[in-house]
């Protein structure tokens, strides 16, 4: 039985040791993402209701975590949040538990009153969760990366309307 709850502070260890684990063979990673899960908990970024664990018989097995942003172009700073990232310990991955954080985190997120969420990740995984390629709306990143992998949702209806820009992370992200 999974379940997935908010992360406490007694489970910042076991946390990113899951997300060293889920990262540990990842052909695409830097091996540092438990590095900036640290980082991003420090700083204004962090929303804490938005850094979640799934847990199975009270292990950690999962972690998701989603930080404020900003949708930036000359007139205006529209907010947004990053979603990154979402970790499965490796004998879990594969069975749904990423969808159940991805869910839990977007559905949390909307109750918040956010309005939009940005990705960079899988271009085949996160279209299922609604997400389409950022370029759609005119949302580039602030470094180089695919069209296809950088993403976009509107978590209210027409969020991303009329908005366009450059996204600004956390400086946590860059450190």
């Amino acid at each position: 039985m999974i379940t997935i709850r908010q992360e406490t502070s007694a489970d910042h260890l076991l946390t990113e040791q899951v997300i060293r684990s889920a990262f540990a063979n990842a052909p695409y990673s830097d091996h540092s993402e438990h590095a900036l899960v640290a980082r991003l908990r420090k700083s204004h970024a962090f929303v804490p209701e938005l850094s979640l664990v799934a847990t199975d018989d009270e292990q950690i097995i999962g972690h998701i975590l989603l930080t404020k942003a900003a949708i930036v172009d000359e007139e205006k700073q529209t907010k947004t949040l990053a979603l990154a990232p979402v970790s499965v310990l490796p004998d879990f991955q594969g069975q749904g538990v990423g969808k159940k954080l991805i869910a839990k985190a977007l559905e949390i997120a909307a109750q918040l009153g956010f309005r939009s969420v940005i990705v960079l990740g899988h271009s085949e995984y996160y279209p299922k969760f609604g997400f389409r390629r950022a370029s759609t709306w005119n949302i580039k990143a602030p470094f180089d990366v695919p069209d296809e992998v950088f993403m976009a949702l509107e978590l209210e209806k027409g969020a991303l309307s009329g908005v366009s820009g450059t996204v600004s992370y956390a400086s946590a992200f860059f450190e």
